[in-house]
């Protein structure tokens, strides 16, 4: 995932109740790195940073050969300034001809003949222009020098993961929901099932809601490791799908495949190991992230998804072969949403536990605010009116 949180490492409690003063003083480190400093995965980076800029990308300070740490001599915690910030697999970079933030992904051998296909694909000029492509694109792909082992490095724009998005109206949730269902549709209908189109694999772009910017690891800071940021309502956001690693395109839709297991080990049919379509598991991959991020099969996680709760048994059905097509699900949601009202769209997502009174205050909080986030009315169409 690009701009993931996720590479961050968590270290001990005690590592991060250490001092500056007990790090610069070397304490246990006879035996182990300079605490803050490149694990193994970094090192790779470090080593092939002017390989990398050679090729036009320049990677963030702690990865230049001649780094120094920035906290040895300011009395700081490596973990709380911007070069103390760890990657592995992905690496936030700029590039160098007009200072764009990106992120290199390294191509995994054993995926590079679909991960790097898929998202070649999908990068065309024809289909970079449709705007039902939903697909992260790819900027460029690097090749590394033979010293380096030819290693490709796939180049994308720097995106936010959506669970680091707060959707906090009903209005935002139509937007989110109909941009994730457009782009299974331009996928499916080019024979390609994602097969991994999880929560893990759906970003946003940020550039609406950070307009400074954001750090690729410490996502709530910008290059100056500070960041302001808007709501999805105020600056609706693009989202995108990621991680085309499990990703097949097929003659037709009917394929029958093994089944491969990401981030959403639920399906039913996957529970049989047998083989089975990929594309009614798709299907029931972005229903069940509706149910579980949402509203919490058998147990809302939140009020008021009572007008969608139809259409997600639909699409989560033990049985593969009942569930919609993607086709079906947009034409049921857009009935769904045309009979949304007004009210209904600029309401606040509550939690279940939500005091009574207490939700009534957001609810008011919401709509005596409508008119200074500037003017956005939310329409059937799943897109935004200003």
């Amino acid at each position: 995932m690009f701009g993931v949180s996720a590479q961050f490492q968590r270290l001990p409690t005690s590592a991060y109740n250490m001092s500056a003063s007990a790090a610069r003083s070397g304490l246990n480190e006879s035996n182990v790195r300079q605490m803050g400093t490149p694990v193994m995965a970094g090192r790779w980076w470090k080593d092939h940073c002017n390989d990398i800029a050679d090729r036009g990308y320049r990677l963030r300070p702690r990865y230049h050969p001649q780094w120094e740490p920035s906290w040895f001599n300011k009395g700081k915690d490596f973990y709380t300034v911007e070069d103390g910030q760890v990657t592995s697999r992905e690496m936030g970079a700029t590039r160098i001809q007009d200072g764009l933030q990106v992120v290199l992904k390294k191509v995994i051998p054993e995926e590079a003949s679909n991960e790097l296909k898929i998202n070649q694909l999908f990068s065309t000029p024809e289909h970079s222009r449709q705007h039902d492509n939903h697909c992260a694109p790819l900027l460029d792909v690097i090749e590394l020098s033979a010293h380096s082992g030819s290693q490709k490095l796939m180049v994308f724009p720097l995106l936010r993961p959506v669970n680091q998005l707060r959707i906090q109206t009903f209005g935002e949730f139509v937007v989110f929901f109909t941009q994730i269902c457009e782009g299974i549709q331009f996928i499916h209908q080019r024979n390609v099932a994602h097969r991994d189109c999880t929560a893990n694999s759906v970003m946003f772009d940020p550039s609406q809601i950070y307009p400074n910017g954001f750090r690729p690891v410490k996502i709530d800071r910008n290059r100056n490791f500070e960041a302001k940021a808007y709501t999805g309502t105020q600056r609706p956001p693009r989202y995108y799908f990621v991680d085309f690693g499990l990703s097949r395109q097929y003659p037709s839709r009917d394929a029958i495949d093994e089944p491969l297991q990401g981030g959403d080990k639920s399906a039913p049919e996957h529970q049989l190991g047998r083989r089975c379509n990929p594309f009614h598991t798709d299907i029931y991959y972005i229903g069940d992230l509706v149910r579980q991020e949402f509203m919490k099969a058998g147990n809302r996680k939140y009020n008021g998804f009572e007008f969608i709760e139809d259409l997600i048994a639909s699409m989560t059905q033990d049985n593969p072969r009942e569930r919609p097509l993607i086709e079906d699900v947009l034409q049921e949601f857009s009935r769904i949403r045309a009979s949304l009202s007004e009210r209904k769209l600029h309401s606040a997502i509550l939690s279940k536990n939500t005091p009574k009174v207490l939700g009534i205050g957001r609810r008011g909080g919401r709509h005596s605010r409508k008119a200074e986030q500037t003017g956005l009315t939310c329409h059937p169409n799943g897109g935004a009116k200003q």
